[in-house]
């Protein structure tokens, strides 16, 4: 088990990636604080070996210090949280813009606030940001908001670690293609024609299909494992070629 002996901490564990990563990390022996705002779905992992789960806000700066605050330890932070926006820059409105911010960056600004000083005092630990290839990697149609938010969550991911590479927390990002996903069906089914808007994802994907969120989750394991102890500041692209 390469995780045996660390404490991760998920946020949007609730569903989609955050779930499967969740389960991944477990299963490679981690001790794993799965948290979502909606504890109907925390449910989930009754009777999961090595989850332990909680209900959080990541809007709530005080109820992160307080999670942070009584875990054991933390070792890997993992910021899943997040939300998608469409349209274009003549249909965003700043009350849009707030919330994808709020959610999408600064939650992971409070977050890695308040694991910092643990993974410190630890002598180490790796942070996971939730990016995306709609960022300042590539430009997606309609997607505004939410590639704005995603490149500052590439930014905060290289700052954090440029300031740390000789303290030994490492901080890198996860930049998905388009993952087959709770949410992703949400934002299929809001269309007229939910078909023809799943068919418009696979579309853009070289490989002909999504991805699927246990295809997502490896990563994860690997930048909160001592295999990528050599890596930080990095933006990953897992996304099928869509980036090619």
């Amino acid at each position: 088990m390469r995780l045996k002996g660390k404490t991760a901490l998920v946020t949007a564990a609730g569903q989609g990636i955050g779930r499967a990563a969740a389960l991944a990390l477990a299963a490679e022996g981690a001790e794993v604080w799965a948290t979502d705002l909606n504890t109907d779905l925390l449910a989930a992992y009754q009777g999961v070996p090595r989850v332990h789960t909680r209900r959080l806000d990541v809007l709530d700066k005080a109820a992160i210090q307080a999670l942070v605050a009584e875990l054991p330890r933390l070792d890997v932070l993992f910021n899943c949280a997040g939300f998608v926006h469409s349209g274009t820059v003549l249909q965003a409105s700043d009350a849009d813009w707030d919330f994808a911010f709020n959610l999408n960056a600064r939650a992971q600004f409070w977050t890695v606030q308040a694991a910092l000083p643990r993974m410190l005092a630890q002598g180490g630990g790796s942070i996971i940001n939730m990016a995306s290839v709609c960022s300042s990697i590539k430009g997606l149609p309609n997607r505004f908001i939410y590639g704005a938010s995603k490149a500052a969550v590439i930014g905060l991911t290289k700052s954090v670690a440029a300031d740390f590479v000789g303290q030994g927390v490492r901080c890198n990002a996860v930049c998905p293609g388009t993952v087959d996903t709770p949410s992703l069906q949400d934002r299929i089914n809001a269309n007229e024609d939910p078909v023809a808007a799943r068919q418009a994802f696979i579309g853009r994907q070289p490989m002909g299909r999504l991805a699927q969120a246990h295809e997502i989750a490896p990563l994860v394991v690997f930048l909160a494992s001592d295999e990528s102890a050599f890596v930080t500041g990095q933006a990953y692209a897992i996304d099928g070629g869509i980036t090619l």
